[in-house]
């Protein structure tokens, strides 16, 4: 079960941190999520959640945030490499049903995964 857990160390928690990876991470859109990612510094995945007020009131927040946790926590090992990400909610994932949500971070990790591959080969 060890796999499938989502502890401190899968976390990014300094605001240094959230800020050095928006200024050198890579950026993908999808219709609900925005996602800035970079190569790890440390030798895990690590997931930061930004989820601002204008995206809904606090339990919509929370929500949202409830769905990136928990579809990183079961589907972090179908990432290739180690990598820090930051999934930013975008208003239009508000209200919105978990159904239609997995498949948008699916396809943000599926981004990152061919885009690394396309740069290895490009090395």
């Amino acid at each position: 079960m060890k796999k499938f857990s989502f502890t401190k160390a899968n976390r990014i928690l300094k605001r240094t941190e959230y800020i050095a990876l928006s200024r050198k991470g890579k950026k993908i859109h999808t219709h609900y999520f925005l996602a800035v990612y970079q190569t790890g510094t440390t030798h895990q995945n690590r997931l930061g959640i930004t989820v601002t007020k204008k995206v809904g009131n606090a339990v919509t927040r929370n929500q949202i945030k409830r769905y990136v946790r928990e579809f990183f926590r079961l589907n972090q090992q179908c990432l290739e490499g180690v990598w820090d990400i930051n999934v930013i909610a975008k208003k239009q994932a508000a209200g919105t049903p978990s159904e239609k949500v997995y498949p948008d971070l699916r396809k943000l990790f599926k981004t990152i995964n061919f885009r690394e591959r396309t740069q290895l080969k490009n090395s």
